[in-house]
Parts: structure tokens; C-alpha cells; sequence
């Protein structure tokens, strides 16, 4: 009897420890998550740059964002998911892409990660464990954080797809 209540008792505090454990490391530190961010910003804007002018209006389908506009969409998304869920400030960058040239849509794009960076900075640690409803989902402002980063790939990636589909090479992955 007593060596069965010593091997629940070491099998449950195994779990337990895996657990937590598993659960620390898929959480990233503020300052892990705005180097990340910052690589971010860096990879996106070295995807705009590699696209000629010629493609910037380049669409997979009808139907489809143009490059142009999927580069925009990052910047877009950013700003307004931090200042509708991240508690950004009033001032937010923005942009007529339609308009929009390359440089233009460069400094806008750079200004939304910025946006997005101090947003992130200016949460404490209860703003950031809070949870709100974003998207018809309960979930704290820190996996709405995640969110951006995810976005961002996903946007970034079909651009990316868009500079193969016109024969240009990518730029090299950032990673950390």
C-alpha cells in the first residue's frame, strides 16, 4: 500500500512538473518577444525591397491582395490589433495604399511595427495576463500578441510567395 501511494505521489508531481515545465517554455519574456518583433520588421521590410516595381501590383488571383497590398495588410493589422486589444495610443500611423508608393509604404510599415513595439512596451504584467474578448475568443492580451507575430507570417509568407511567383529570390530567412 504504501509503495502504491509513493508511486501516484512521484507520478503525479512527474506530470506536474512536466507540465509547468512545458508551459514555461512556450512563453517568451517581453524583451524575447520585441527582439522577435524587431526581426520581424526587419524580414518584412527586406521582402518589400526584393519585389521590382514592376510586381508591386501583382495579384496570384482576382481575387487575391496585390503584393502591395499584403504588405500593407501587415502594417494595417498591426496598428489596429494594438490599439483596439494591446491599449496603443490615439496617434496611430497610416496609409492610402492605393497611392502608396514603395518608400511610402516602407516608412508606414516601419512606423506600424514601431506602433506595434511600444504598445507591447507599455503593457505591465497584469495588462498583458488580462484577458479580453478579441474575435468572439476570451484570451490575454499576451497571446494577442502571439497573434501579431502569427499574422504577420502568414501575410508575410504569401508575399514571399508572390516574389518566387515573379522569379525573384527571397530574402534570407530571420530567425532570431
Amino acid at each position: 500500500m504504501n509503495k502504491t501511494v509513493r508511486s501516484t505521489f512521484v507520478a503525479f508531481f512527474s506530470a506536474t512538473l512536466m507540465l509547468f515545465g512545458a508551459m514555461a517554455q512556450a512563453q517568451t519574456t517581453k524583451e524575447e518577444f520585441l527582439g522577435k518583433w524587431e526581426n520581424s520588421k526587419k524580414f518584412t521590410l527586406d521582402v518589400l525591397a526584393k519585389m521590382p516595381d514592376s510586381g508591386m501590383d501583382y495579384k496570384t488571383d482576382p481575387g487575391a491582395m496585390s503584393f502591395k497590398e499584403q504588405i500593407h495588410h501587415i502594417g494595417a493589422a498591426i496598428v489596429g490589433i494594438s490599439q483596439g486589444f494591446l491599449k496603443g495610443g490615439a496617434a496611430t500611423p497610416s496609409l492610402d495604399v492605393a497611392t502608396a508608393d514603395r518608400a511610402a509604404l516602407a516608412a508606414f510599415v516601419a512606423q506600424a511595427y514601431d506602433y506595434g513595439a511600444a504598445s507591447v512596451k507599455a503593457l505591465n504584467e497584469a495588462d498583458a495576463a488580462e484577458k479580453i474578448e478579441v474575435f468572439g475568443n476570451t484570451v490575454s492580451r499576451r497571446q494577442v500578441e502571439a497573434l501579431l507575430i502569427d499574422h504577420s507570417t502568414h501575410h508575410r509568407g504569401s508575399a514571399i510567395a508572390y516574389l518566387r511567383a515573379n522569379g525573384v529570390e527571397p530574402p534570407a530567412f530571420v530567425g532570431f
